[in-house]
């Protein structure tokens, strides 16, 4: 294992297959290591990305599961190109698509702090209102997005949960009157969780830091597993794991918090827009 491993998005979501795969046919830790000859430690370590996974052992994995040649070469491609970037700092390759991956990440936050400019944040949003706000292709990948936070949310362990986003999301009619009155009865029922903290920009503070730039921040359990910032645009999305990068988001989402509005006056705001529909 490389001194200090900090795996990226891309080796998590090359786990997680891993684990996908095994768990598909039904197998434990224990059957599976035993059928490739691996400990059920190093499979584990593969699976939650506490290690890299060696292109060798999946292509290993891959014939011990059965599956089909393209579906692991596929995986084999994304682990050399990991362990290339690792080594030269590049990017992820246009096989690892953060826009479908991000649901997966969700889940396994500890952590969450979302800055939207024009909507309410995708987590928050009832399904009448995504689908009136989002394109065809995107609200198959929303709805994953949705269920992820409302899974996480219902849980023992729930994640720390902020939203921060401008007095605008409150105006406009998404979906109709009706649609966005429910969606802002929704947002005043959410944030009476007690791990959800929901905060409005007011319009009377005039310019603010990070304005047309919305991103998301997620903190995780695991300390080989980074903080990671995710933005997302009209045509992709894109993972920021630079850890100054991070960091200088974390200090302006903090700085939006300080502009915003408190949790319960934010929540009269919403009242009010919500009583003028």
């Amino acid at each position: 294992m490389p001194k200090d491993f900090r795996a990226t998005t891309l080796e998590r979501s090359i786990g997680r297959q891993l684990a996908w795969w095994r768990d598909e046919r039904g197998l434990s830790l224990a059957e599976a290591g035993h059928r490739v000859g691996f400990s059920s430690a190093k499979l584990s370590t593969m699976e939650n990305a506490v290690q890299p996974s060696m292109p060798l052992d999946i292509m290993a994995l891959g014939y011990v599961y059965n599956v089909p040649t393209p579906e692991w070469q596929a995986l084999v491609l994304r682990a050399e190109y990991a362990k290339t970037a690792r080594v030269s700092g590049g990017s992820a390759e246009p096989l690892f698509d953060p826009i479908a991956d991000f649901a997966s990440l969700v889940f396994e936050v500890t952590e969450l702090r979302a800055f939207t400019t024009d909507l309410v944040p995708t987590g928050l949003q009832l399904r009448s209102y995504a689908h009136a706000a989002g394109s065809p292709e995107r609200i198959a990948q929303l709805s994953k997005v949705r269920e992820a936070w409302a899974t996480r949310l219902s849980d023992k362990d729930p994640p720390m949960v902020e939203a921060v986003f401008p007095e605008a999301v409150l105006r406009p009619l998404v979906g109709g009157p009706r649609v966005m009155k429910a969606q802002l009865l929704h947002l005043m029922e959410i944030s009476e969780h007690s791990t959800v903290t929901v905060q409005v920009i007011p319009v009377v503070a005039g310019a603010y830091p990070a304005m047309g730039c919305p991103f998301t921040l997620l903190g995780f359990p695991h300390r080989q597993h980074n903080d990671v910032a995710y933005l997302e645009t009209a045509i992709k999305g894109e993972y920021v794991e630079d850890q100054a990068l991070v960091e200088q988001l974390a200090q302006r989402f903090a700085e939006l918090q300080r502009i915003a509005l408190s949790p319960d006056e934010s929540l009269e705001l919403i009242a009010e827009a919500a009583a003028d529909l």
